[in-house]
């Protein structure tokens, strides 16, 4: 609702520039859920052409991580590439060398193993080594990163050569963007110091976009649908709302005001808990609900091949393509959502309030 409000009242050349973005994303969208459909009914067909087919395998086999990355079926022929494995240990310090080594019947390799689950082992027990290993989501990460370099710095090098001047292209694509995040988001929650902390959520808010995109495409890697990096993008807006926090914020957590004794001695504790359940959500709410969209898609394209018969196709495929459509709105909700409680918890610690708020109510 908010975004309808701002596309209301944005003048008309705002409103020409949202105007092409919908027209873009409008020829997009069929392209690449036909494709996407196509590719990983592809993959799921090759994979159950086996008599022991089980969707749980397959699932997780393309929603993890791995030292390969693999496209796409296309008849006999496998897309994959294979990805640097980096060891390193103390006896034989750093070993390089291409996954595509365990690609034999042994799978394994200068005395190491593959499993089934893609971790690497040591065929010797004893010995002890670190993976530091580019795998198909460290990968991805790399590739959306320079995205997004090559995306902004040519954006903010087009408004230095241009100023005063209309944006053109892939400008005025991401400026109404940009400008809600700033104004409906960055603004609302934090006041006059918005643009201070506007780089921080506007990076979060696109690296997520631009990876929950790049999840949809055929033969991408499920990289926000991995907990460790929603981990690591909720540690550090903990590490943001607590290290600009100001005494104002720790007074209410450690002594609110206008309580009694008794009630502080359990409400303490529970607001000491919110510091540390505040990043948790955002942590697993992201997680949850990329993964959970793989998922689905997964499973109502593997419903054809479980019960072998075309019959399933009608029902699936249009449920499956319905949720491809679903993961578009999704990619970017979920990118607001994480962005938008980021700035509020953010917000919430560098308030500064007045003190006749105490009085209220009273």
């Amino acid at each position: 609702m908010k975004f309808i409000s701002y596309y209301v009242t944005c003048d008309p050349i705002q409103k020409r520039r949202f105007n092409n973005v919908n027209k873009l994303i409008s020829l997009l969208i069929p392209f690449l859920i036909l494709l996407g459909a196509s590719l990983k009914a592809n993959d799921v067909k090759e994979i159950s052409d086996s008599e022991d087919f089980d969707p749980g395998e397959m699932i997780m086999h393309h929603i993890s991580d791995s030292h390969d990355w693999h496209f796409a079926h296309i008849g006999e022929t496998h897309l994959t590439l294979p990805l640097p494995v980096i060891l390193y240990s103390k006896d034989r310090g750093l070993e390089i060398f291409s996954s595509s080594k365990f690609h034999n019947d042994t799978f394994e390799y200068n005395g190491y193993k593959l499993d089934a689950h893609d971790h690497i082992h040591s065929i010797d027990e004893s010995r002890s080594f670190y993976d530091l290993s580019i795998t198909k989501n460290v990968a991805s990460l790399l590739l959306s990163a320079v995205l997004l370099m090559i995306t902004f710095v040519s954006i903010g090098n087009t408004y230095k050569k241009n100023k005063l001047k209309s944006p053109r292209g892939i400008q005025s694509f991401f400026e109404p963007i940009i400008m809600y995040v700033r104004d409906d988001i960055a603004k609302p929650s934090l006041g006059s110091k918005a643009d201070f902390f506007l780089p921080y959520l506007l990076t979060i808010f696109f690296f997520i976009w631009f990876n929950n995109l790049l999840g949809l495409v055929p033969g991408g890697a499920n990289v926000t649908g991995n907990i460790a990096i929603t981990m690591t993008l909720a540690f550090i807006t903990f590490l943001i709302t607590n290290l600009y926090s100001n005494s104002y914020y720790w007074g209410h957590i450690l002594n609110p005001p206008g309580i009694p004794f008794a009630v502080k001695i359990l409400l303490v504790p529970v607001e000491l808990m919110g510091i540390f359940t505040k990043p948790f959500s955002l942590m697993i709410r992201l997680f949850a609900n990329i993964t959970a969209g793989h998922i689905i898609i997964l499973s109502l394209l593997a419903l054809i091949f479980i019960f072998k018969s075309a019959f399933i196709s009608i029902v699936s495929v249009p449920f499956a393509v319905f949720m491809n459509i679903l993961e578009l709105f999704v990619a970017i909700l979920q990118a607001y959502v994480f962005t938008l409680l980021s700035a509020m918890y953010i917000g919430s610690a560098i308030e500064v309030h007045n003190h006749a708020d105490h009085d209220f109510g009273h």
